[in-house]
């Protein structure tokens, strides 16, 4: 399969969710097959977290999404060492971040210090936990949200968390015909839920390469 051909599949894919959002779309996917990361800075209810879950849900791969909160603490994202008491040995338990595509839902809710667990991660794929290395998935993808206008029990991001971002844009207000076929398609269930995967892990490293 050609990467045009990829790009497409996964475009029209997404299309069925995310009506009147081309434009968005094309971004989100540069980004994607370029290895980059991406920040969605919106308003509520523009379907950031739709569009997330879209592109996630066309790929054969897996999926975290990490609900962004003040008391969200760097450990409930890379992981942690638990140790048992039965064999009396400590066993490794992966975080959410250990997925080929994670939505960080409202990332600067979070402390600096919980935003900091993202920046190796995102710049190397690998975290380090422990004193010791550990490599992430060769597909690793984040695309974070959010919210322009509330700064109430935010932190922004610092330079050096933006600067891992290959892109960052917003979605903005679809046109009222579009809003209508929106609502239209909700009527009996919510679009995300049909969406099925149309390209799997060996079709995103062709469309990489391309």
């Amino acid at each position: 399969m050609a990467g045009r051909e990829i790009y497409q599949k996964i475009h029209d894919n997404i299309q069925k969710v995310m009506k009147g959002q081309a434009v968005a779309i094309r971004k989100l996917l540069a980004a994607f097959a370029s290895g980059g990361h991406v920040l969605l800075e919106d308003y509520p209810g523009t379907g950031k977290t739709t569009l997330a879950k879209a592109l996630a849900f066309s790929v054969d791969a897996s999926f975290k999404r990490i609900q962004f909160t003040p008391d969200l603490l760097p450990s409930d994202i890379l992981g942690i060492t638990i140790f048992d008491q039965n064999d009396r040995t400590f066993h490794w338990h992966e975080g959410p971040i250990f997925a080929n595509i994670v939505l960080a839902d409202e990332i600067n809710r979070a402390s600096p210090r919980t935003q900091s667990a993202l920046l190796e991660a995102m710049a190397e794929a690998q975290v380090s936990v422990d004193g010791q290395l550990k490599k992430l998935q060769d597909l690793f993808f984040v695309l974070a949200t959010q919210n322009p206008v509330e700064s109430r029990g935010t932190y922004p991001l610092p330079e050096a968390q933006m600067d891992r971002f290959a892109l960052q844009f917003s979605l903005g207000y679809i046109q009222p015909e579009d809003e209508v076929d929106l609502l239209s398609a909700q009527i009996e269930q919510h679009p995300i839920d049909t969406i099925a995967s149309c390209v799997d892990l060996e079709a995103i490293a062709v469309l990489e390469r391309v």
